[in-house]
């Protein structure tokens, strides 16, 4: 069995409001920034906006998003919020976690 994903570009009034939640500028942070701004250059055409939110500056606000672990990405719009952990490293893993992709199990022969 395979899985396919199908590719899913945001409608025009589709707009991505996303918070990256990190702990200073430790590796893993700074690579998950880097692939976020990836990923979102390729495939939102300039329809997000993108805050960093520093836990090491501002402990208290981790509470509001439930944060547990870092880097976190949480999607507050478009509605319903979706958290991914980690960072961002496997593209096809955050284009489905952010709706962009589908992911269809694909029945086949190889």
């Amino acid at each position: 069995m395979k899985r396919k994903v199908q590719a899913r570009r945001p409608s025009k009034t589709q707009f991505f409001e996303l918070r990256l939640y990190v702990a200073g500028q430790t590796p893993k942070s700074l690579t998950a920034l880097n692939n976020l701004k990836k990923i979102c250059k390729e495939h939102m055409d300039d329809q997000y906006r993108i805050e960093i939110i520093d836990l090491l500056a501002n402990p208290q606000l981790a509470r509001g998003d439930q944060i547990l672990a870092i880097p976190t990405l949480v999607r507050n719009l478009p509605t319903p919020i979706r958290k991914i952990i980690g960072d961002l490293s496997n593209t096809e893993r955050v284009l489905v976690g952010l709706d962009l992709r589908t992911p269809d199990t694909v029945a086949g022969a190889l």
